[in-house]
């Protein structure tokens, strides 16, 4: 592998790693299609999936006080029931008209937010809402690997802080990304060079998730939450784009 490979390779994980210790989520936008340009993608996937269990980890070690253990645990808990739902629409269902649908809904939720329209508050958790969020978030995984929309729109919602935010969703993706791995190294595709890519990447990993934290604690109220609309409105082009390929 030439230093080509590795330098894009490095510096794909540290934007995709900064994104996510900064909003949360949003790395799935970056690690994997741009990972893909440089590595094949049983390569790309499981090594972006291993960033995201090391992001997650750090997260959760250096602010569980933040987590709400109670709705990360409900979100997993659901998001087991969405996932086989979600890899029969990537195997059966029209992957354009589908695509296009969950695009046109996150588009126009992030859009009308954005716009300053008001949106429901909730000052408590909703159970039956809490769950079907991390239910749309299994099926959002397994058809396409983000899980994160559904989730974002609960956490909006629920008007956590940055910090709330940040580290209740990595308390959901630590178990829900390890879960993924172990699916990676039961289909063979946990090989060496995964394992190497990682490695090398780790001081970057590193270097990003610090560099997150700090910009995610100048981040506040309204201003954050029009980070995440923005970041949900990139992921419903993002869905788009493709669709219409």
């Amino acid at each position: 592998m030439t230093g080509a490979i590795i330098t894009h390779v490095l510096l794909v994980i540290f934007i995709a790693t900064l994104i996510r210790s900064s909003l949360g989520f949003g790395e799935a936008l970056v690690a994997v299609p741009l990972l893909a340009l440089r590595l094949p993608v049983q390569i790309a996937a499981p090594l972006a999936m291993l960033v995201s269990i090391t992001v997650a980890g750090v997260v959760v070690a250096q602010d569980w006080r933040h987590m709400h253990a109670r709705s990360a645990g409900l979100l997993v808990f659901a998001t087991l029931f969405g996932l086989p739902l979600g890899l029969l629409l990537l195997t059966h269902a029209d992957q354009r008209v589908v695509k296009t649908l969950l695009a046109a809904v996150i588009i126009a939720f992030a859009a009308w937010s954005l716009a300053g329209r008001a949106i429901p508050t909730l000052k408590r958790d909703h159970t039956p809402l809490l769950l079907a969020c991390g239910f749309l978030g299994g099926i959002f995984g397994g058809a396409y690997g983000m899980n994160g929309p559904p989730l974002v729109v609960y956490g909006a919602m629920r008007r956590w802080s940055a910090q709330h935010f940040r580290a209740t969703l990595q308390g959901y993706f630590l178990p829900a990304s390890t879960l993924g791995m172990a699916g990676y190294w039961f289909a063979g595709l946990w090989v060496w060079e995964v394992t190497r890519l990682f490695l090398l990447s780790l001081p970057v990993i590193l270097v990003a998730i610090l560099l997150g934290r700090v910009i995610n604690r100048r981040m506040s109220g309204e201003s954050f939450l029009r980070y995440v609309y923005t970041g949900l409105l990139a992921i419903g082009v993002v869905l788009l784009v493709q669709a219409i390929k």
